[in-house]
């Protein structure tokens, strides 16, 4: 397709003048809403467990569900974007999620909840139309980038949620309602965010720089999937790499309000504050990933990049057996902040190899690994499950894990094939913050 108003080479972040810069932020807003509506229960789960009498494995199997919908929904939703147009795509996930954050106020019982909070996972694919969406308006020098800041500036809405939803809470029961009806009411919120933002994308977003597909006439030409992208164990790696880091991030964001509550008997409200500085790093951490993997491209090509992310995936293992182990909130906290950072530091990491690992199938490959995070945080939430592990032990386990990640990583080969060898010489990232 040939563009008449090009893809942009910077990235402005305080320009909303170019069709370009508005579909960024309103792309990445979001996916931050979407945010809110996947895990804005995740934060009052201490009120939900004593409201609906809920056991420890049934809040496992709710954290499950509240992961694995989105794993084939992101390869749905991937799809729908070529054929839809990211626009279209975005609106009717919006309107159609917002129906079960709206409606789980109406679950009296273990099974019921399970059920919304499983309709309710569909939503977390906004992630691909956000990363889909950025990379049809930006160019390829900056792609990478473009796509790190917006995804962290979405998955700021985990933090951001566990901070804000207690106080909803609070205000709620201010109010004079009980807690039995302020958890269900405060679902409300993230509701009308999602149809408010709704509105925004239809309006004040297009598919390309050029128009929307169906002004432009894009077709949309059926290729057959090159499924042998399967036998490369690079994807593979990526894959496992992506399940430690963005896998434990979801699955972090679910129970860490839980565990502390339970372990340093920390108020709801308090709780949710701690948890929320978790996620508050992704304003800059997955975008620093992101931006440090491009830089290390350049002087050590594909190799450089798998050593990051290795050092990173070691890193973050580490800070989890720290945090599993922490006697006092104090080290609990300087220990998630360590892990927390090289866990986004990784997400960005991880991207910034996927597009350079099979150029000719680079969507397939994206979607493959981005699947790959849900399932990982599908699989941990196994182990906060099981009535014989604690939380630390949980914990610990998942930071061996990803310790081994880290360890196969390193002596995976990236570069092994020659299309890859053209990543050395991308250009610098350009990012500006000039207003225009």
């Amino acid at each position: 397709m040939t563009f008449q108003n090009k893809p942009l080479e910077k990235i402005a972040l305080f320009s909303l003048k170019t069709i370009q810069m508005r579909s960024f932020h309103i792309t990445w807003l979001m996916f931050f809403v979407c945010f809110f509506g996947w895990f804005g229960l995740a934060p009052l789960m201490p009120t939900i467990r004593e409201d609906l009498g809920l056991t420890k494995s049934q809040v496992g199997n709710i954290i499950i569900v509240s992961v694995s919908g989105t794993i084939i929904a992101r390869l749905i939703i991937g799809r729908l974007c070529d054929t839809w147009g990211p626009r279209k795509t975005a609106v009717r996930l919006l309107l159609f999620g917002s129906i079960p954050v709206f409606l789980v106020g109406l679950a009296n019982d273990y099974v019921s909840f399970l059920m919304f909070r499983l309709a309710i996972s569909v939503i977390g694919a906004s992630f691909v139309i956000t990363q889909f969406h950025t990379s049809m308006m930006f160019a390829p020098r900056i792609k990478g980038t473009a796509n790190a800041v917006a995804g962290g500036w979405g998955n700021l809405g985990g933090g951001v949620t566990n901070m804000v939803m207690p106080l909803i809470f609070a205000a709620i029961v201010g109010f004079g309602y009980t807690n039995h009806q302020a958890w269900r009411f405060a679902m409300i919120v993230p509701g009308c965010m999602m149809l408010a933002v709704a509105y925004l994308y239809a309006k004040y977003t297009k598919d390309t720089p050029d128009g929307n597909y169906d002004e432009i006439g894009r077709n949309t030409v059926k290729t057959k999937t090159d499924w042998t992208v399967l036998a490369d164990w690079r994807i593979w790696a990526l894959t496992l790499a992506y399940a430690m880091c963005f896998g434990m991030e979801i699955t972090f964001d679910n129970v860490a309000s839980l565990h502390f509550v339970d372990t340093f008997h920390l108020s709801q409200a308090s709780a949710g504050f701690w948890a929320g500085i978790f996620g508050l790093m992704n304003v800059f951490a997955r975008a620093l990933g992101g931006f440090v993997s491009d830089r290390v491209g350049e002087k050590q090509g594909m190799k450089g990049k798998g050593t990051l992310l290795a050092f990173v995936l070691l890193a973050e293992g580490g800070g989890l057996l720290l945090f599993a182990e922490a006697a006092s909130l104090t080290l609990a906290i300087i220990a998630m902040l360590g892990f927390a950072l090289f866990l986004k530091m990784a997400n960005g990491a991880t991207y910034g190899i996927v597009p350079f690992v099979n150029e000719k199938n680079v969507g397939l490959v994206s979607g493959i690994v981005g699947a790959g995070g849900n399932l990982g945080g599908m699989l941990f939430g196994f182990l906060f499950k099981s009535e014989s592990i604690s939380y630390e032990q949980a914990f610990s386990y998942i930071g061996y894990a990803v310790i081994a990640t880290g360890i196969i990583v390193l002596l995976t080969r990236f570069g092994k094939q020659p299309a890859t060898a053209g990543a050395a010489a991308q250009p610098q990232p350009v990012l500006v913050t000039e207003k225009h």
